[in-house]
């Protein structure tokens, strides 16, 4: 096939290949045999949802609603490509034949529009916002699937893994953050067999990258954003520049943030230098050169405080945690808060930050997110996160031994007892 990631190739009848699809499936399902005449990545994906103890009759979970779908919908990057997305699918979202989604990178679908009466027959199966379609949750499907490999993919009607949706066939095409490359999320269009075809999997393709270079566009001028996670030095995007800052500048402007009600010298210094070296003419040359960088509007003085609208990453992070949303603030962060730097108030600020990350994370028990805390800086190292993903994985998960291996070499590192390993850690 010309391209790997189009269910069908041109000339084959669809009737033909949903019976053979669909004998292949049933085989796989009762451990007959591997699936043959299946294409690669339906072959991995249905690995990867038995791998998960999927039951094939499964309906999608949902993990938002009411208020608290529109609080996270309305924070989303993706809120804003809405009207793009509208302006490019709504035609074919209306036409009483398909349904346009819209989901975040984990899969929890947060638009879905089109005919009532299409929209009607998605909502038997939990097709709706809110609900999880990543493979772990609703097996192998467009979005789950362009989520899990990073590619636009078609999905026709039995390569579905979850009987109850093998009557479909969907197109997605996962979207990037262009400054950092970070996964956002996928654009959907959901249909019947007739989507198999070369058109829709272009459409969605399109629609990814026009996104891509919608969010790519510079922001309002009057919006500051800066991102600081992950980083040493700190980035600025003022309308159409991008500045990056040294560390000390860095530095300085995240504890403005972190004090929207302004700083004192006196306490700048003291979150900068610490007790012992206060050193006030260099904070305020220090101070003078961050205006300059930054631009006199932005910089109050008497306090010092920043002025106008100012977003940035780690706020984004502590914001999501407090409206109760553990997954989309780690989606949010990019890493430690500036992890060079040893100013005490820079590094208050960071612990602060992780630990409340790590806490709320914990108390998911959700294997998707403590495999992603134990992938960044902060929980490469963390005993405790590590036995919870290794408790929260079921037997036979594929990275089930590798959780256990990682609890066993880091309680050799910490020099402690193997028989408490597993055990679940105290409150």
């Amino acid at each position: 096939m010309a391209d790997p990631w189009l269910a069908l190739e041109f000339g084959a009848d669809p009737a033909e290949r949903i019976a053979q699809v669909g004998a292949a499936h049933e085989a796989f399902l009762t451990g007959d045999a591997e699936p043959q005449l299946v294409r690669e990545v339906v072959r991995h994906s249905w690995r990867r949802s038995a791998q998960a103890l999927l039951d094939p009759e499964a309906t999608a979970p949902v993990d938002l609603s009411d208020d608290a779908l529109e609080s996270y919908r309305a924070a989303h990057p993706l809120a804003q490509v809405l009207p793009l997305f509208r302006d490019l699918l709504g035609g074919i979202a209306q036409d009483g034949a398909h349904l346009m989604a819209v989901c975040d990178a984990y899969g929890r679908l947060l638009w879905v529009e089109g005919h009532p009466g299409v929209l009607r027959h998605a909502e038997r199966m939990n097709f709706i916002p809110g609900a999880r379609w990543d493979e772990a949750h609703a097996g192998t499907n467009a979005p789950g699937t362009a989520l899990a490999v990073d590619h636009s993919v078609q999905i026709f009607a039995t390569e579905h893994f979850v009987r109850p949706v093998q009557r479909w066939t969907c197109a997605a095409a996962p979207i990037h953050d262009p400054a950092t490359g970070r996964l956002l999320g996928a654009v959907d269009i959901t249909g019947g067999d007739h989507l198999a075809n070369p058109q829709s999997l272009a459409l969605v393709r399109a629609t990814a990258r026009a996104a891509d270079a919608f969010l790519a566009q510079p922001l309002d001028p009057a919006v500051v954003t800066v991102s600081a996670l992950g980083r040493d030095e700190a980035e600025l995007r003022v309308g159409g520049r991008r500045i990056r800052l040294g560390r000390r500048h860095s530095e300085l402007l995240v504890l403005l943030l972190d004090h929207p009600e302004g700083r004192t010298g006196e306490q700048l210094g003291l979150d900068l230098y610490g007790d012992d070296r206060l050193h006030p003419v260099t904070l305020r040359a220090e101070l003078s050169r961050l205006r300059r960088a930054l631009g006199p509007e932005l910089l109050d003085s008497r306090p010092y405080r920043l002025r106008g609208t100012v977003h940035a990453d780690f706020r984004t992070v502590t914001e999501l945690l407090d409206r109760g949303d553990p997954a989309g603030a780690l989606q949010a962060y990019g890493g430690p808060l500036l992890p060079g730097s040893d100013a005490p108030g820079v590094t208050r600020l960071r612990r602060l930050i992780d630990g409340q990350l790590r806490a709320a994370v914990l108390a998911t028990a959700d294997p998707a997110l403590l495999a992603a805390w134990t992938a960044t800086p902060a929980g490469a190292d963390d005993l405790t996160a590590w036995q919870a993903l290794a408790r929260a994985l079921p037997p036979g998960a594929p990275r089930r031994p590798l959780a256990v291996a990682r609890v066993h070499q880091l309680s050799r590192e910490y020099d402690l007892p193997r028989a408490t390993l597993l055990q679940r850690p105290r409150n």
